[in-house]
């Protein structure tokens, strides 16, 4: 078992966007830290980036984008910003971009990504020419992965059709302590819950996914989608396609409302 990909969270290049974010390194770091992959062996790399932040102007946006291309990683993952409940931010809001700057961001953004070959495939992820995370195809895709380290997920298919979630402790000093349970938790999904989790990551792929996926990651027929469906393509949200399940470019951008359809 070896390693061929890495990941190195970015996030910004410039002193204050880091800054405002809370993360401990510099631009030059950062920098640094794609050199020191790329010098190491690593043609096949990414790199997070995110666009949104505090006070954020669009020519800051796309320096920080343009300096990610310059490093030309294989793959770059550009999102936005959310406030999440339990966070800094979210008990003390920023001062974000307006909505207006942030469609600009977006829309600037995809076409700069674009002009230098990497192609959108999921919300927030862009890859050059077969390049796509295999990682992130199989987790968008409702595949079975294991978690491995401190607080790391994973997701495992039973024989007996069960699905279920599990979790591992947080904390490092419990995997030096023998009596200690390495897995802090686990929660069977519900055949109430199956669609909206299932869903939930495969239209966040642009081409979506082949519609019998769902029948054989999920074991629920695709008829139990019907409703949803029938309402998320009159609303222009899902694409009208009787073999694939897919959003449209208006669903990708108003995902959340989409998924809303699927909500028991």
């Amino acid at each position: 078992m070896g390693i061929n990909r890495l990941s190195i969270g970015i996030q910004s290049f410039q002193q204050q966007k880091l800054e405002a974010l809370g993360r401990i390194h510099n631009g030059d770091e950062a920098v640094r830290a794609a050199g020191m992959a790329r010098q190491a062996g690593f043609d096949n790399f990414n790199l997070d980036l995110m666009h949104g932040l505090p006070d954020q102007s669009l020519d800051d946006a796309l320096s920080d984008l343009r300096q990610a291309i310059a490093l030309k990683p294989t793959h770059l993952s550009w999102y936005q910003l959310t406030l999440e409940p339990n966070t800094v931010f979210w008990n003390q809001p920023p001062a974000l971009p307006e909505d207006d700057t942030l469609w600009d961001i977006q829309e600037a953004g995809q076409a700069l990504l674009a002009e230098h070959g990497y192609a959108q495939y999921e919300v927030s992820a862009y890859a050059q020419p077969g390049r796509p995370a295999r990682h992130n195809l199989n987790y968008w895709s409702f595949g079975d992965f294991i978690g491995i380290g401190a607080g790391a997920h994973g997701k495992l298919s039973h024989p007996d059709g069960r699905i279920v979630r599990t979790w591992k402790t947080r904390a490092p000093k419990d995997y030096l302590n023998p009596a200690k349970s390495f897995q802090a938790g686990a929660k069977e999904l519900t055949n109430e819950e199956l669609p909206f989790e299932f869903l939930m990551n495969a239209l966040r792929l642009t081409e979506g996914v082949e519609a019998k996926l769902y029948a054989e990651r999920t074991g629920l027929a695709l008829s139990s989608l019907d409703e949803g469906r029938r309402e998320a393509e009159q609303s222009g949200l899902m694409q009208v396609e009787p073999s694939r399940l897919a959003a449209t470019d208006r669903g990708q951008l108003f995902l959340n409302d989409l998924l809303q359809k699927f909500l028991s």
